[in-house]
């Protein structure tokens, strides 16, 4: 082996060595929390329970809402190491590691390896992009199905015009992607592909750079892949899930889907903040204009899939955080792209750049440097609060200290550090600075401050489910939605329909006794309305019931 050849072998296995010191510890430092987290761990659980690995069900009822390509995933994970939170996150401590490799070998193509290092480093050093792959959310693997996807069409597109080398597998890989993005959230995967697909030809007025049988080639493996799933319900009776999935995707679009709505331009502030730093620097890097065909090229496709993903979840009526996770590819990308120019001195820092990083950096800094402080003078804060729930769950004992402020302190540090750098010229080390803060500083407050916040929130829900493991009894939720119960009671699969159903539950023939969770903001209205449930005690905004067997 060459020496060139052990430097190429040697930063992939660095690459992966990094990402398994970043990404494996701690996972199940925290509980899953509702809903996402603890819907699919669920659904996985439930499949491991049941030992029915191709029917999605939640509280083993049908569940139509997502194909079961992560649930499988979670399912593998939950049989190798157990029922549990670490196993329901740890496929996306793996995509992360995939994604770093694929980041680097992508910029490295496109460009060199620094690029690709660069595009590892940003997509890394920004918050909710590192956060989610500590997460057990569907997103990540789905979205790096879809870039995958872009991407090995992209090279097939530059291949067919003679800017890069390829061949016709790439067509193939990217359908086989855009399958397993559909097979892992539906076929929202396909919808933005071809939005983005059919724009990039309008732009470029070449529609011949694929042929009528390469494009059933496409459509062929795309369904191959992304409906395997779609056959076997079908195959097996089970019209309905597909029927319920159809209806819900649509549903999505046009309504607030669990209330979760929201103004056009959240998913605007949701990149903007929740990408920090790299969101400024995409913008400097939306402005520059590669000189080189290669990088031409991945701009335009980058800049199509960017504001095609963006608009699409702008529009649709159903505002969720991570809607817009997708773009955290091409917004990256920008980012590394201004940075390498800033590294070659090829571009300018300009002075909106430090303003915008040190707005959105300091108030995110002194925020989490005060949270601490808040934490211990909560009666302060008490008066303030409206909602008697939230104001219960500050009865919650948690142990803040000063020293917790550590976190917004080594934000607060990085940004000082890399604006010093800027200010004496080195522009490429203040960046530098600003992504590895960040980076550092959204590990700290994952093992500092997400434990905490979860006492606050759901602590004491979690320990009364986990209490009832191995006990023949029943419970249930009131007047909220979670799945919580089902994962933490470790609930098997039932005989009886009935038990679904709350009203059975609460005034049936039961067979076994039944527990019962509410908000203290309905403990009253429970009380009157249910006067045979029995209050075994209220903990930090919750209340926990019982009802036991008739005589």
């Amino acid at each position: 082996m060459t020496d060139s050849s052990k430097k190429s072998f040697l930063i992939p296995v660095l690459l992966v060595l990094a990402g398994a010191i970043l990404f494996f510890p701690f996972l199940g430092r925290v509980h899953l929390f509702d809903w996402d987290e603890i819907n699919f761990a669920e659904c996985a659980r439930e499949m491991v329970a049941a030992k029915q690995y191709f029917l999605v069900t939640i509280n083993y009822l049908p569940f139509w809402e997502k194909p079961p390509l992560f649930i499988w995933m979670q399912a593998l994970s939950m049989k190798l190491f157990g029922v549990s939170d670490y196993a329901a996150r740890l496929p996306n401590a793996i995509c992360g590691i995939a994604t770093m490799l694929m980041l680097f070998n992508v910029g490295k193509l496109l460009k060199d390896k620094r690029f690709g290092l660069m595009w590892v480093l940003v997509y890394l050093g920004s918050l909710l992009p590192h956060f989610y792959f500590k997460s057990g959310i569907i997103d990540p693997w789905f979205n790096l199905f879809i870039f995958s996807g872009v991407y090995f069409f992209m090279r097939f597109q530059m291949y067919k015009k003679g800017t890069m080398q390829g061949s016709n597998w790439h067509l193939i890989l990217s359908a086989f992607c855009i399958g397993l993005a559909m097979l892992t959230k539906g076929p929202v995967a396909f919808l933005v592909f071809s939005i983005t697909t059919v724009i990039y030809w309008i732009y470029e007025k070449r529609w011949n750079l694929i042929n009528f049988p390469q494009a059933i080639t496409y459509l062929v493996v795309v369904l191959a892949a992304g409906g395997a799933w779609f056959a076997i319900e079908a195959a097996t009776g089970h019209w309905d899930i597909i029927m319920q999935f159809i209806q819900y995707q649509v549903r999505l679009f046009n309504t607030q889907d669990s209330g979760h709505g929201g103004p056009f331009y959240y998913h605007f502030i949701v990149l903007l903040i929740g990408c920090f730093p790299a969101s400024i620097f995409a913008i400097r890097g939306m402005m520059l204009k590669p000189q080189d065909e290669k990088m031409r090229e991945a701009s335009r496709w980058m800049s199509i899939l960017f504001w095609v993903v963006l608009i699409l979840f702008s529009v649709v009526k159903t505002k969720i955080l991570h809607y817009s996770s997708l773009c955290y590819y091409p917004l990256t990308f920008f980012a590394a792209y201004a940075l390498y120019e800033l590294w070659n001195n090829a571009a300018i820092w300009k002075k909106w750049m430090g303003w915008m990083i040190g707005i959105i950096g300091g108030l995110l800094g002194i925020a989490l440097s005060l949270l601490p402080v808040a934490g211990m003078n909560k009666q302060a804060l008490i008066p303030l609060i409206n909602d008697p729930f939230v104001v219960a769950n500050m009865d919650a004992v948690v142990n803040w200290s000063y020293t917790d402020s550590v976190v917004g302190f080594i934000l607060l540090t990085s940004l000082l550090s890399g604006f010093i750098f800027i200010s004496r010229g080195k522009k490429a080390n203040g960046a530098l600075a600003f992504f590895v803060g960040t980076l550092i500083t959204t590990n700290m407050a994952l093992f500092i401050i997400a434990p905490k916040i979860e006492q606050i929130t759901q602590e004491s829900a979690v320990e009364f489910y986990q209490g009832l493991q191995g006990k023949d009894v029943y419970v249930t939720t009131l007047d909220f939605k979670s799945y919580a119960q089902f994962f933490y009671s470790d609930e098997q699969p039932w005989k009886d329909k009935r038990c679904t159903e709350n009203d059975w539950l609460l005034n049936g023939n039961i067979d076994k006794p039944a527990y019962f969770v509410c908000k203290i903001n309905r403990a009253t209205d429970v009380e009157k309305e249910h006067p045979q449930l029995k209050e075994l005690y209220r903990k930090n905004g919750f209340v926990f019931l019982e009802r036991n067997l008739l005589p």
